[in-house]
């Protein structure tokens, strides 16, 4: 068997003579043959709504960790009125769904190639639902802390399931605009988080407990809506089901066909490569420190981690920071409004950016923007400048995500995408944890500037990190990248 076939090189040895790799057996060749084609008949497929009803119903994921996440930083100061809670208690509470969602992520590393994409979307959320909305009722700290922590559980397998569910979906000349869009619906729901905080939590008695239950309530659309979204045919190609890959190919050529009212383009010859092989947990976990993975490995956790870190401690302490600059609740709570808004925006530039020039330049871009912001946060002392600056870090914060999102499951195959994406996101959850720990016990010293001061030197070591270990993705199929 010759390496075309294959997809391998051929070997050379120590004499320089070409060698030949094992032959591979005939019906091995047939079912990479078979795999190779699904995938390049679903890389080739047209942008329709079809595809963008799989992304509004795996967004929405997203939207509602966004709008947990940022729901907090409006629930924060009036929780801590209703239990007295110390400076450090309430860096537990806004950091206890971030340490929950820590231990979703370990969930998922474990659960990913097991359970399925699909399965794993639906119970996470029906975890997070339940454990939201009973918060809401919490009568002490102790109850809260614990619900919130459990919530999280939830949050950290949906929000990184979904990540390698799109991407495996994903046409793949639009993959950045299509799974990076993740950044913007997580935006949308920090613009919820802000409207509900502003226009509920601020104005209604118990109004963190009626916050909480706008919260939750939303997952129940979320639900109903999942019952008809399909699993993912590349996930169904790596537990060999491949007669239901193939239904799902072939009912999503139908219906884009059908949106779309002319045939559909050819697919581009398949470049065979070996199929992917089902894993174990822990042969999973070491291939991510193995080969060409290491590298990936250290630049995806790497700024994974710095953009969490900067986001969370940013937006967690917004209207706190501007409550301690003489605003009131309702205007520091409008203005966070602004900058969530402006998040929602972020994401359209950075995924036009990335599908453009690459995955790589784009992350770059709003690296380096983000520093700059935050230095000019660090010495601004007119409100004015304070609002517009704000606006700008929550813009390029956002933005960064959109091509983080595009470039993790390009990176890593199939029976390591669910590995990648929860581990990443766990060491992610440390920057998120870390970082609002340290602002709340150190913002008696830090103040305004020394926090952004912070953020700054953070995000530059990012760029830094990014510019020297990234790679070009785009324009290549998931199988070729990975290969």
């Amino acid at each position: 068997m010759t390496y075309e076939h294959t997809g391998k090189e051929p070997r050379t040895s120590g004499s320089g003579t070409a060698t030949t790799s094992p032959p591979v057996p005939a019906g091995e060749v047939a079912a990479q043959e078979r795999a190779a084609r699904l995938t390049a008949r679903v890389d080739r497929l047209p942008m329709t709504w079809v595809q963008g009803r799989i992304l509004s119903q795996g967004g929405l994921s997203t939207t509602l960790d966004g709008l947990d996440l940022g729901i907090m930083s409006f629930l924060l100061p009036l929780i801590t009125t209703a239990f007295a809670l110390t400076g450090t208690e309430q860096g537990l509470v806004a950091s206890a769904t971030l340490a929950g969602a820590f231990l979703g992520d370990l969930s998922l590393a474990v659960l990913g190639n097991r359970v399925g994409r699909k399965p794993l979307l639906l119970w996470s959320l029906a975890l997070y639902c339940g454990c939201t909305l009973v918060s809401a009722a919490s009568p002490d700290f102790g109850m809260l802390l614990a619900l919130r922590f459990l919530a999280g559980v939830g949050v950290g397998v949906n929000v990184n399931i979904v990540i390698p569910y799109l991407a495996e979906f994903a046409p793949r000349k639009a993959r950045a605009t299509y799974v990076g869009s993740l950044a913007a619906f997580f935006g949308l729901g920090y613009v919820l988080a802000a409207l509900i905080g502003t226009f509920v939590v601020a104005r209604v008695d118990n109004g963190w407990r009626w916050g909480l239950v706008l919260v939750g309530l939303p997952v129940a659309l979320a639900l109903w809506w999942r019952r008809g979204l399909p699993e993912s045919p590349r996930y169904l190609l790596l537990k060999g089901r491949d007669e239901e890959a193939e239904a799902v190919v072939a009912d999503l050529e139908r219906k884009v066909a059908a949106r779309t009212g002319v045939p559909l383009p050819d697919p581009e010859p398949p470049q065979l490569t070996e199929r992917d092989e089902d894993l174990g947990f822990v042969r999973q976990f070491t291939a991510l420190w193995q080969g060409p993975y290491l590298r990936q490995t250290v630049v995806v956790w790497s700024m994974f981690f710095v953009a969490s870190f900067a986001y969370y401690g940013f937006l967690t302490f917004l209207p706190s920071m501007l409550l301690d600059r003489g605003m009131s609740i309702t205007d520091s709570f409008g203005y966070s409004l602004l900058v969530e808004i402006a998040q929602v925006l972020g994401y359209y530039p950075a995924a036009w950016l990335a599908d453009r020039t690459d995955r790589k330049w784009s992350i770059v871009g709003c690296l380096a923007a983000s520093t700059v912001v935050a230095f000019l946060l660090s010495q601004a002392h007119a409100d004015a400048a304070v609002l517009v600056l704000s606006i700008l870090l929550g813009f390029f914060l956002n933005g960064l995500y959109a091509p983080l999102y595009t470039y993790l499951p390009e990176v890593y195959p199939t029976r390591l995408r669910s590995m990648a994406a929860a581990t990443s996101d766990a060491f992610s959850r440390v920057g998120g944890i870390v970082s609002p720990m340290i602002i709340g016990s150190m913002y008696a010293t830090l103040k305004f500037g020394g926090v952004f001061t912070l953020i700054c030197l953070v995000l530059a070591a990012g760029c830094v990190l990014t510019l020297t270990l990234s790679t070009a993705t785009r324009g290549r199929s998931l199988e070729t990248l990975s290969d």
